[in-house]
C-alpha cells in the first residue's frame, strides 16, 4: 500500500507485508489485510497526513479491500 502526493509525484509512505514492521506469517486473508491497513495508517499519520483519497485500483469494495480500509479508518485515517 502506498500513499502518493499526485501533485508532486512523490511517495509519502508505504507499507507492505514484506516490511519488517509487518512481521509474522502472511496469509491471503482479511486478517492480514486488516493488519496491513493499521500499519499503513500509522505510517502516513506519522508524516502528519490525516486525510487521504482511497483508490482501490478497480477492485470491488469487499473482502480484503474492505478489511484494509476499515482498519485504516479505525486507526484514525479519514477517507
Amino acid at each position: 500500500m502506498q500513499f502518493i502526493d499526485d501533485s508532486a509525484s512523490n511517495t509519502l509512505a508505504q507499507c507492505s507485508t514484506k516490511s519488517a514492521a509487518f512481521g509474522g506469517a502472511v496469509r491471503n486473508n482479511s486478517d492480514t489485510a486488516r493488519k496491513l491497513g493499521q500499519l499503513a495508517a500509522q505510517a502516513i499519520m506519522e508524516k502528519g497526513v490525516k486525510e487521504v483519497v482511497f483508490d482501490r485500483g478497480g477492485f470491488t469494495y469487499g473482502g480484503r479491500i474492505k478489511a484494509l480500509a476499515d482498519a485504516a479508518r479505525e486507526t484514525g485515517l479519514k477517507f
